[in-house]
């Protein structure tokens, strides 16, 4: 990710040194990100649900989910193309803090990842949560060995996701969803509905690394886009590219919201 920076906001203003300590301080809050471009994004309404649904298991409190988009239209006021994050926490209860950080657009990498099984799954990895120190120091530890990015399995091996990702596997007409412990993310909430349109049957199964020898191909999804899986481990997946760009195609043509 580049590391330009091209707008932060703190509740939709130009931040201050005290506005700013509450994101600093701790790894305190959870968040969302995305793509946009001509000032609109896929899946705007399961953003704010995610988030809504996080504040309230994080806080026990409600945020107004027009508030929010209101300062999402702010923050790419002037950048129509853009990389957006939005970070939530709370400083006293009821009174939810929002930063945006607007970063220029990125685009998907096409080359294969390989990713190395590692059994420690995230804490509370239904919640895109701000506590990602566990994420990259994973990932930090996988490309030390020679690897792109980790996955991430249970103790029983049962996959999850990788630290940025979500994973999917696919066999023929099929594409199989680990049901693993994995934060759902927009992507997949947005390709699953979408792939019976094309053909494709979307499966929601346990899918452990004794399994991995029945898939010809596996593919990582997140805000960025879909990437192929080179490897996981030894094992080669040897139809990924294919897969990715179908899959890529058919994400493509989900219809953007305006923000």
């Amino acid at each position: 990710m580049t590391d330009s920076v091209l707008s932060v906001l703190v509740d939709g203003r130009e931040p201050d040194t005290d506005a700013l300590l509450p994101f600093t301080l701790a790894n305190d809050g959870h968040f969302t990100a995305m793509q946009v471009r001509d000032r609109a994004t896929r899946g705007i309404a399961l953003h704010l649900r995610r988030m809504a649904a996080a504040h309230s298991r994080l806080y026990g409190t409600e945020i107004d989910a027009e508030r929010v988009r209101s300062l999402m239209r702010k923050a790419v006021l002037g950048h129509p193309d853009a990389y957006l994050r939005v970070s939530v926490t709370e400083t006293a209860p009821g009174r939810p803090r929002i930063l945006t950080v607007v970063r220029p657009p990125i685009e998907p990498d096409p080359r294969p990842v390989a990713l190395v099984p590692v059994a420690s799954p995230r804490v509370l990895p239904e919640i895109k949560h701000e506590g990602t120190f566990h994420q990259i120091q994973l990932a930090r530890d996988a490309q030390a060995e020679g690897f792109d990015d980790a996955l991430l399995v249970d103790p029983a091996g049962r996959i999850g996701e990788s630290t940025i990702a979500n994973i999917a596997f696919t066999r023929g007409s099929e594409v199989f969803w680990p049901d693993g412990p994995a934060l759902e993310g927009i992507t997949w909430q947005l390709l699953e509905p979408a792939l019976g349109r094309y053909g494709f049957a979307s499966r929601r199964a346990e899918v452990s690394l004794a399994d991995l020898s029945g898939f010809p191909a596996a593919v990582l999804v997140n805000s960025i886009g879909v990437t192929p899986v080179a490897r996981i481990g030894g094992r080669e997946f040897t139809a990924s590219a294919e897969a990715a760009t179908t899959l890529g195609q058919i994400y493509r043509q989900i219809p953007a919201d305006p923000i």
